[in-house]
């Protein structure tokens, strides 16, 4: 289970900072190829943050972390670089 959390945690990583990228370099240059990405990468990084969080409460309850511990893998998901982060230190 820990190895699907540390894939979870990866990709939705991955994906806002496609996300990101999307925003920063296609919307000024290319709009309507911005418009076009938009929605499928908004939505698999939608999914895969609900994972991330669905996963994180799971282990919290089956592994009894302390909320400390809960509260920064949580936070760590809205953060760039914080699911790589927790991914590589935390878990």
């Amino acid at each position: 289970m820990t190895r699907i959390f540390k894939i979870v945690a990866l990709l939705e990583g991955l994906s806002l900072l496609v996300l990101f990228s999307n925003m920063i370099f296609l919307k000024p240059t290319n709009f309507d190829l911005y418009k076009t990405l938009l929605f499928p990468i908004g939505m698999t990084h939608g999914l895969l943050f609900v994972g991330y969080i669905v996963l994180a409460t799971m282990f919290k309850m089956e592994d009894n972390w302390t909320w400390k511990k809960y509260f920064q893998v949580c936070v760590a998901s809205v953060i760039p670089f914080g699911t790589f982060y927790v991914e590589k230190k935390i878990l």
